[in-house]
Order: structure tokens, then sequence, then C-alpha cells
């Protein structure tokens, strides 16, 4: 388990990474073009399985549209990495009963984290309260905004137009690296490798675990 999360942490060091220049920040849409797909193999960065996504750059869009959709991609793989551990974590027994000094998840809605532990993650999700998911919301948003509204030299205060709002704004860069990891190039590609697995992993095991015999393939529980 610990090596596990040694990977995760390590493959998704790019989220902390500080954008120093616009070059910068769209370095990883250049360098890590759109038409490529599987895993890396070797010292050498060598991808297999060409495909026809970078269309949506060099036919319908521009390279501004392929920021986007790399940034919107790394988020959807950061998130479902954060979601196959925390599945992983319940599936093992690795639980807030155990570890947490508290009984109750929400003492006002009765809702305790011994019952949540008894459940399946997916029946577990549905027990928390609105306030609960009211909170995720305010989490999510506020480091939205947070991205929204600063570029390289910080907060920008004297732009009419957010700069995630403008074009080729939003890159993923959330511009933090409290452990001063060196991102390498590699690294970049290993943790858009690591969320695309991830991708497919949290929709596998979600549907296994609402709706048994849906994924006709062993998984691990």
């Amino acid at each position: 388990m610990k090596l596990f999360l040694t990977a995760l942490l390590a493959s998704t060091a790019t989220a902390f990474t500080p954008a120093t220049s616009s070059t910068a920040s769209s370095a990883l849409t250049a360098k890590v073009p759109l038409s490529y797909g599987l895993p890396l193999i070797g010292k050498e960065e060598v991808f297999f399985g060409e495909n026809y996504w970078d269309k949506l750059t060099s036919e319908w869009g521009s390279a501004d549209t392929g920021t986007f959709l790399r940034a919107a991609e790394i988020k959807h793989g950061r998130s479902a990495m954060l979601a196959v551990t925390g599945f992983a974590f319940h599936k093992l027994g690795l639980t807030f009963d155990h570890i947490s000094p508290h009984e109750y998840l929400s003492v006002t809605e009765g809702v305790k984290f011994a019952d949540l532990a008894a459940m399946s993650p997916v029946d577990a999700v549905h027990q928390i309260p609105a306030a609960g998911f009211a909170q995720i919301f305010m989490t999510i948003a506020a480091i939205e905004i947070y991205e929204l509204t600063h570029s390289a030299d910080g907060i920008a205060n004297d732009e009419r137009l957010a700069p995630g709002l403008q074009a080729g704004g939003l890159t993923g860069d959330l511009g933090w690296n409290p452990l001063k990891i060196n991102v390498t190039d590699r690294r970049r590609h290993v943790e858009i490798q690591n969320g695309r697995a991830a991708m497919f992993a949290i929709c596998a095991w979600v549907s296994a675990d609402a709706i048994p015999g849906s994924v006709p393939i062993p998984l691990p529980w």
C-alpha cells in the first residue's frame, strides 16, 4: 500500500508545478501531442496507438483548443486517481472508523463512520448528507476559481478578462509544489497515462459494485 501511495504521489506531481511563463504553461500540450495514446515503454518516451484526437486542434480547432482539452483530461485523470485511492481504501478496510477520533461523520444526521464502512463504496457515497456534498462542491469551486483568476505572476487584478477565461488560459497547472519535485516531461507523460488508467478503473469498479456481473473481466474485488 505504501508503494502504491508513493507511486500515486509521484505520478501526480505535475499538479503542483508552478508555471513560469505562458510558454511554460502551454508546454504540456506542445510536448505531449493529442495524437498519442498508450503507456510509456523503456527509458525513451515511446507511445503506441495513434488516433485522430489531433483533428480537434489541426482541423476543427487551434493550439489553444488542445491546451484546454489537455487540461480537462489532466483534471479528470487526477479526480479519477483520487477516486481509485478512496475506493481501494474502503475495500481494504482503511476507513475512518479505524483512524478517526470521531465516531460520526454527521452527528445531526446520525451518520457513523462504522455504518459507512459496512457498506459498499457506492452505497456509502449515497449516505453523505447534503451539507457534506455542499462542502465538497465549495472546495472544488475554490480550486477552480483560484485557477481562473491566477496567472504565472499571481492573482490578476488589472485584467478585464480572468486569465483562465482567455484563450489557452486553463492548463491544469495550479502553481503549487511544496515538495519541490523536479517535474520532467516523462513525469508529465506518466501522470497522463496513470490518469487515463484510473478513469477506466473507477468506471469499472463503480459499475461492478453497482451492478454485479456488469464488468466481464476479473477485478481485485
